[in-house]
């Protein structure tokens, strides 16, 4: 393939894009449903609002928004975008822990530790659906 067909075949249309970022949405989602689930079941607090399905589900979806439009200023802006996705992914969720672990007094060490483990499976799922719908390259 020449290099023109090969940035003409990365190119999504704004459908693909949205159609990609709702569905990586709900498989985060689920994937959070089954952590939280897990981390009540294994003694977190009952009413630790984080675990409770209406904020986990608003947090996902704003955190896969806002990373997808992250993502295409880097894609539009970064002379080399996958050298800055590398180390501005793993900086951004290690950022995102700290409020977490404000909550410790709340959570305990389960329900905080559920809650950093949603962290990185979001962040997985975006990062697998970004490169898939909105190639870097």
């Amino acid at each position: 393939m020449s290099l023109v067909s090969d940035a003409v075949a990365v190119r999504r249309g704004p459908l693909v894009v949205a159609g990609g970022v709702l569905a990586a949405i709900v498989v985060a989602c689920a994937a959070d449903t089954v952590l939280a689930q897990l981390a009540l079941a294994a003694g977190a607090p009952d009413d630790f609002q984080p675990l409770k399905a209406p904020s986990y589900i608003f947090l996902t979806t704003v955190g896969m928004v806002a990373g997808a439009i992250g993502w295409t200023i880097v894609r539009k802006v970064s002379k080399d975008p996958r050298a800055l996705v590398r180390w501005l992914v793993p900086t951004l969720v290690l950022v995102s822990f700290v409020p977490d672990f404000l909550l410790y007094g709340d959570g305990g060490a389960t329900g905080v530790g559920a809650l950093l483990l949603m962290h990185v499976t979001v962040a997985t799922a975006a990062v697998v659906t970004y490169r898939k719908v909105m190639p870097l390259s």
